[in-house]
């Protein structure tokens, strides 16, 4: 089976009591014995690598608690969701009905959390979303036990507009694959870009995952604007950012992009990447105690060095244990939950975040330019920079 369920217990002087095998409701679980937490998480395929990220990141911040939640232990439940959407209510009901896990942490994949917040709406399960951006889950499909700790698809580019037209740049193709994420990231560029006074002269748009750039790139060529601004990640941005270079277009109009543009790909991408500036909610680089305290932390317990990825797993983790900690363990109290991770300030390594009303992150966005394998942090792009919550109705 590719579907797996691990229950993994920290310290081997903890024996704990097996489950009885008896359905209880959330409640009861929630009142005694140890907190029930379910990872949905990508553990095979293209995304496999992010999730094992996100738990780690989450894994140590419960660390840094003694391994407890609110005093209580914890007994870890996981499921490989595949990246597969048609899966994702099927696998989510398995950690709700079967596990009868009291928090849902997941997931990458912005279809399968579709699925996930079905379960999450229909069941009242408190679920957190270390990473999708699919602007649905915190609008018109928000619910009050469900928090993101990550970003909105259009977060990124929603603080890239303004800073294109401060450096000049009036006139702008965008280019993404025609997908929810490529067009949720169009939605922030376009909002912010027209409203500082920028023209986007053409969409430009390709099937994901195709990675035919050519003909666009000479659409874009004979077009001329000032800059381009797009919406790619993984292996066909670093193939896009090498197509770009090799067309010629590299150092005569420059490219700009969410910042998922130029994470993890820099090695592959190698100097074709040099000069791209992008917006994102981090930056390995960036120079604060808290960040460099994180990174040193983590590349101990796991002998590899932090992403952004990890970095969102971690403060998932945060978010739970601020409101675990507020109701000293009873994750039964919901409003009282609710109400501690609604007001809680998240001192992250991306900087402090606060939740939006419809519990999204309220976040700092740093401008970053590549330059020798590394994105290096040159300014901020928008501060406390929340999304629309547009559509979000708090049942």
């Amino acid at each position: 089976m590719t579907t797996r369920r691990l229950v993994l217990r920290h310290g081997a002087a903890l024996a704990g009591a097996a489950s009885t095998g008896l359905w209880l409701p959330q409640s009861a679980h929630a009142q005694s014995g140890k907190v029930r937490v379910g990872f949905m998480l990508p553990y095979t395929g293209t995304y496999a690598q992010l999730g094992v990220a996100i738990e780690n990141g989450f894994r140590m911040a419960i660390a840094e608690q003694g391994g407890k939640l609110g005093g209580r232990e914890i007994e870890w439940f996981k499921v490989d969701d595949e990246s597969e959407p048609s899966k994702g209510v099927e696998n989510a009901s398995k950690l709700v009905q079967r596990d009868k896990v009291d928090v849902l942490v997941g997931t990458v994949h912005s279809g399968v959390q579709m699925g996930i917040q079905k379960v999450a709406r229909d069941s009242g399960v408190l679920t957190l979303l270390p990473n999708a951006g699919v602007l649905a889950a915190t609008r018109a499909l928000c619910a009050p036990n469900v928090f993101r700790a990550s970003y909105t698809n259009s977060q990124p580019t929603l603080a890239l507009g303004k800073a294109m037209v401060d450096r000049g740049h009036k006139k702008a193709v965008w280019i993404s694959w025609k997908y929810a994420a490529g067009d949720e990231a169009l939605e922030g560029f376009k909002e912010s870009y027209t409203k500082a006074g920028g023209t986007i002269v053409k969409e430009l748009g390709l099937p994901f995952p195709n990675v035919e750039f050519q003909a666009l790139l000479a659409e874009i060529a004979a077009i001329k604007p000032d800059a381009v601004a797009c919406f790619f990640a993984g292996g066909g941005a670093a193939k896009f950012i090498k197509d770009y270079a090799a067309a010629g277009l590299k150092d005569k109009i420059p490219l700009y992009g969410s910042g998922f543009l130029t994470e993890g790909i820099l090695e592959a991408a190698g100097p074709a990447a040099d000069g791209i500036v992008t917006t994102m909610h981090y930056a390995d680089s960036l120079d604060t105690p808290r960040n460099k305290q994180f990174r040193l932390a983590y590349a101990k317990s796991f002998r590899m060095q932090p992403d952004v990825y990890a970095v969102q797993g971690y403060d998932t983790g945060l978010l739970l244990i601020q409101g675990a900690n507020a109701v000293k363990g009873d994750l039964a109290n919901k409003a009282a939950l609710y109400k501690a991770m609604e007001s809680a300030t998240i001192d992250s390594p991306r900087g402090k975040w606060t939740m939006s009303r419809a519990h999204n992150p309220v976040q700092d966005f740093y401008l970053r330019v590549v330059e020798n394998r590394e994105n290096k942090v040159i300014g901020v792009a928008a501060k406390a920079l929340a999304d629309s919550g547009a559509g979000c109705r708090m049942g």
